[in-house]
């Protein structure tokens, strides 16, 4: 059975359950006693070993099994929950956060066999006095040999098993009766069923079972099932491969012969043949690992009823009236791209439409009525794509508050992080690359913005330090914030730096503002340091932290207070593909604002106009803003005169405003952005282009650049 097909699906999966045990643990920690919370990370643990056991990973079913056991026992009320058991599990989910990366990248679990955390793990069991297992391939079979344990007898030969099996003894081969009994507490038993056949016919050949293969894979056994086997082998090697499969209770087996066994009438044979009957069991693992996460919490329930089956698609109907267990789907994010693509296919020939009708002289009326109805199409089925795409950026900071808990231990300081907005959504693409910089961030404070215990007490701090994570939507924008109580950054210590390195000259030194100092931390390879550790460094990373945000067109700002802390903030547009944008003229030349930095657009008169520290302002309705003129920025003629009313769309960046002054304006328009590439790679107030109705190039301006 090739279970490759799966891996993706298992990948998956195995993430969120571990997500789930990170974040549970930690709850844990902080209430021990919390029953919900302890049964939750035990059916999490259990469905990855499930998991991890359907697909053939032994390393990583052994360790989830011995994980599972201590859970078992702290839920039973045998363990404790303290510290030290905390930090060995914590471990052990690094440890198959490790195996899932390795079948990520080569489909193999890697040798890595974790004999320590399995020993820690027991160690943990022994403390109960208590004799435990401590793998799956340890699991001892019962002396059951005689009575109800032989039910392989039941079994009725047709005519061509009965071939089969002659001929097997007339080759000296072995035919053995086994019956697998698996544990009251199983939840998925056709998986067992699944692992306890694929084990066995790597011996032998299954010539029969009874269940019929059907029903094993529906579930529609108690809890054992009997099979007929062909093997050139013994009988114990059959019975341990069988019994080595986790949560089986029992194996019994013997020799048969066919006089001992029931035979059918050839009028009553089953029409399936031998073969497929014995391996139709293996096709419900795609059931068993897609669902394993929705079967788990039918751990408490199992008492009172069975598990529902896992039904094969396309095999059975779904009874009526009954409920529906999952309405999702994974989708491959290529196949959203392809999708986002084509939309912004039919945007541009749409634009093109609605040039192309507003060239034509006494048009229908009719057809302008069918534009607009297309302008409302196109315009929802762009944002369902985009909804579709969307993802709350809780899939990554959700692992943040174990690494803080990680790094409190590694640096001996306290701390805490209190995060918000974690249901703020983003596209897909942006939420896979916003990780990596935010656990820069969040290191850096952790590191350096935090004082020690001794010099927060000094300055009359909490001895607990505090690290901040929010996040919110400002407009077509979604802002990111990561706050400390700590020391903030010492400007002239970083200037000191500044100047070691060269990377400044005296002069420039004394007529940098604070803005321009802290901006320097964004050098590759600048840091205040005095000590290079593994944590972080301040300016460590950090460069890279910013050019991820800027390939990402958003920008990364710093605001600090030396004594009482840092506040680094992330903008990022809320999509990459398909905006409303004002389109512009500046110099014969169009242009495209994003509408959702533009606050308003204003005619200023140019005795308005004053100069403040050698720059342009405007006095608009009690606020100051600085004026740009675009027509200077790109180097064109603008075709005003200098007499005339200035056009001025006053555009805003988080609390900051400024006017950009243009020729003339178009109007509203859905644009599609096209990325430059390297072609215009030092303009960063460009961020891209877009094609209008008439088959015109028109640059995009990126207004929080300008600001």
């Amino acid at each position: 059975m090739d279970i490759s097909q799966y891996l993706e699906i298992f990948i998956d999966e195995s993430n969120e359950h571990l997500q789930n045990l990170n974040t549970q643990i930690l709850n844990l920690e902080s209430d021990p006693e919390n029953m919900d919370t302890i049964n939750e990370i035990f059916r999490a643990a259990h469905s990855l070993k499930g998991m991890a056991g359907t697909m053939g990973y032994k390393r990583m079913q052994t360790l989830t099994h011995d994980m599972e056991n201590v859970f078992s026992e702290v839920r039973n009320g045998n363990i404790k929950v303290n510290p030290n058991m905390v930090d060995i599990l914590f471990q052990c989910l690094d440890a198959l956060d490790e195996y899932v990366n390795n079948v990520k990248e080569s489909a193999d679990e890697g040798t890595n066999e974790n004999e320590p955390l399995i020993r820690q793990l027991n160690a943990v069991l022994n403390g109960t006095g208590k004799a435990k297992e401590s793998a799956p391939a340890e699991t001892k079979e019962k002396p059951a040999e005689t009575g109800n344990g032989r039910k392989w007898l039941e079994i009725q030969l047709d005519s061509a098993q009965q071939h089969v099996c002659r001929a097997a003894k007339e080759q000296g081969k072995n035919v053995y009766g086994l019956t697998v009994t698996v544990q009251e507490s199983c939840i998925l038993k056709a998986a067992r069923a699944f692992l306890v056949f694929k084990a066995v016919e790597e011996l032998g050949e299954i010539i029969v079972s009874n269940p019929s293969a059907q029903d094993v894979e529906d579930e529609k056994f108690d809890l054992d099932f009997s099979l007929i086997v062909v093997s050139d082998g013994d009988l114990e090697s059959l019975k341990t491969v069988a019994a080595n499969v986790s949560e089986i209770a029992e194996v019994v087996g013997e020799p048969i012969s066919l006089e001992d066994m029931g035979t059918k009438d050839k009028y009553e044979e089953e029409s399936a043949e031998p073969e497929s009957q014995s391996q139709a069991p293996a096709e419900t693992v795609e059931q068993t690992v897609s669902q394993s996460a929705d079967a788990a919490p039918a751990a408490d329930a199992d008492a009172a009823g069975k598990p529902a089956a896992a039904t094969k698609a396309g095999d059975k109907k779904q009874a009526p009236g009954k409920p529906v267990v999952n309405r999702t789907v994974r989708v491959d994010i290529e196949k959203l791209d392809v999708l986002m693509n084509l939309v912004s296919e039919l945007i541009i020939a749409k634009n093109s439409l609605v040039s192309v009708s507003n060239q034509v002289q006494g048009q229908n009326q009719g057809v302008n009525e069918q534009i607009e109805y297309l302008e409302n199409v196109t315009t929802n089925l762009h944002e369902s794509v985009m909804k579709v795409r969307m993802v709350p950026i809780e899939s990554v900071v959700s692992k943040f508050p174990r690494m803080i808990r990680d790094l409190s231990k590694k640096l001996d300081k306290k701390m805490e992080l209190y995060m918000t907005g974690e249901e703020t959504e983003l596209d897909r693409t942006v939420v896979d690359e916003i990780g990596d910089p935010l656990m820069h961030l969040l290191r850096n404070s952790a590191d350096h913005g935090l004082e020690s215990a001794e010099l927060r007490a000094q300055r009359g701090k909490p001895a607990v330090g505090s690290i901040f994570l929010d996040a919110y939507q400002d407009g077509n924008n979604v802002v990111i914030e990561v706050r400390d109580d700590g020391n903030g950054i010492d400007v002239e210590r970083v200037k000191a730096k500044a100047l070691e390195r060269e990377a400044i000259t005296p002069e420039q030194a004394a007529n940098m503002s604070d803005k321009e100092v802290i901006d320097l931390l964004f050098l590759p390879s600048f840091s205040t340091a005095k000590k290079v550790t593994d944590v972080s460094g301040r300016g460590v990373g950090l460069d890279v932290v910013k050019s991820k945000i800027e390939a990402l067109s958003g920008e990364v700002e710093v605001k600090s207070k030396l004594g009482e802390g840092s506040t680094w903030t992330i903008r990022l547009p809320l999509t990459l593909a398909i905006i409303q944008a004002l389109m512009v003229v500046v110099g014969g030349e169009k242009y495209a604002i994003s509408l959702g930095t533009i606050q308003t657009i204003e005619d200023i008169d140019p005795e308005e106009i004053r100069l403040v520290q050698n720059k342009e302002v405007i006095h608009l309705r009690g606020t100051v803003i600085p004026l740009i003129r675009l027509s200077q920025l790109l180097d064109v003629e603008s075709t005003k005169s200098p007499e005339e009313h200035l056009m001025v769309v006053i555009v805003k960046k988080g609390d900051k405003l400024a006017g950009l002054v243009i020729d003339d304006m178009i109007g509203q328009q859905e644009i599609v952005i096209k990325s430059l590439g390297k072609y215009i790679k030092q303009c960063k107030f460009i961020s891209g282009a877009t094609i209008l109705g008439d088959g015109e190039v028109a640059l995009i301006l990126d207004a929080n650049a300008l600001i």
